[in-house]
């Protein structure tokens, strides 16, 4: 589902310019903040690179990028 929003032009901007970095579109960079922050919202005792390595693990779960984890290795 998609709608029209009236965003601020420097949140347009900061997005831009994190979503050349990111190779991502600046929808797609303003998506990913609104997800982070949703997260870091949830779960104010978690660290925020753990954050951002639990989306990145669910995300490469979902596209079937899954490896076996070898205990004792």
């Amino acid at each position: 589902m998609s709608i029209a929003l009236k965003l601020s032009d420097e949140l347009v901007e900061m997005a831009k310019l994190h979503a050349a970095a990111e190779h991502r579109s600046v929808p797609k960079q303003i998506e990913y903040w609104a997800r982070l922050g949703k997260a870091i919202d949830e779960n104010p005792d978690l660290p925020l690179q753990f954050i951002k390595d639990t989306l990145l693990a669910a995300q490469e779960a979902k596209v079937g990028r899954l490896t076996p984890y070898q205990f004792g290795a």
